[in-house]
């Protein structure tokens, strides 16, 4: 037991740990966004696809639509909106509960 204090008493007299200068210049972190992929299926049809994009993602236009429902069809997705995670959040779940075929969130 004496044994034991000693180390102990040893151990708390060791020279005090001195912590690094702060920096006094702010660094500011964004929150990162996240990408709305949407797969390709073998049941959505081009037109459901089309609809759902225009009716969804916000300022959709009818030729961005149908250029994102093309890539998804032959290239097996595509990446239809990036921005902060809360939207992301909603525009995914709305995608997904009209039935579309989506991949999970991932920060861009």
């Amino acid at each position: 037991m004496a044994r034991l204090h000693s180390t102990f008493i040893r151990a708390m007299t060791t020279s005090p740990t001195i912590a690094p200068e702060r920096s006094s210049q702010v660094t500011r972190k964004l929150y990162p966004n996240y990408k709305i992929i949407v797969l390709n299926d073998d049941f959505n049809t081009f037109e459901h696809v089309i609809k759902c994009l225009l009716t969804y993602i916000p300022g959709m236009s009818g030729d961005r639509a149908w250029e994102l429902t093309n890539q998804i069809h032959f290239e097996g997705q595509a990446i239809v909106w990036v921005g902060p995670q809360e939207q992301a959040e909603l525009y995914h779940q709305q995608l997904k509960r009209a039935g579309l075929t989506m991949a999970p969130l991932e920060a861009a």
